[in-house]
């Protein structure tokens, strides 16, 4: 399976991971706080429609102490960091969806889980991203945020954040002609 994230269009990127189930605990691993702070970011949501998303991003903590700082572009957001968003659909097990609003950008994310044997495949798409440098964001923090959440499920080592960051955003940018 390939790991980088498809654009689907200009404004839309999708991820597919396989990853450890059961379903139930993939899941709990993005709606409920504490474990989604192990490898995106904190705070509550209101699982039903038009309930409220509240984000609480510290890529630090998710950093080791052996880890590089964090790039430039990213030092005024590398401690805590809080993002809102509206829940759009909410389907447990199977489907989250939810705007993610930061500053002036409005986007949307969609988790899609379906049971595959003893493992569950996620889609994860992310869409209305308006500029190249959002779209190159989002798909260098997508694919290392899902690379620390495959290693939590394996309870692996996870990577050191931003170390394994950077070099994606400059693998991305080649890729979908960003740089």
């Amino acid at each position: 399976m390939n790991t980088y994230g498809t654009l689907l269009d200009e404004q839309t990127v999708r991820f597919e991971r396989v990853l450890p189930g059961p379903i139930e605990r993939v899941w709990a691993y993005i709606t409920e706080p504490d474990k989604r702070a192990s490898w995106l970011c904190g705070g509550d949501y209101t699982l039903r429609p038009e309930g409220s998303v509240e984000m609480v991003f510290n890529n630090a903590r998710l950093s080791g102490p052996d880890d590089c700082e964090p790039p430039e572009k990213y030092r005024s957001v590398s401690g805590e960091v809080r993002m809102s968003g509206t829940v759009l659909r909410c389907e447990p097990p199977t489907l989250l969806e939810h705007t993610w609003v930061f500053g002036d950008e409005d986007s949307i994310v969609r988790y899609e889980l379906e049971a595959d044997g003893k493992a569950v495949r996620l889609v994860l798409t992310h869409s209305r991203l308006v500029t190249p440098e959002q779209m190159l964001s989002v798909c260098g923090g997508w694919h290392t945020h899902l690379a620390v959440l495959e290693a939590v499920l394996d309870d692996s080592a996870t990577p050191p954040f931003w170390r394994t960051l950077i070099p994606l955003e400059r693998e991305y940018a080649n890729r979908l002609g960003l740089g």
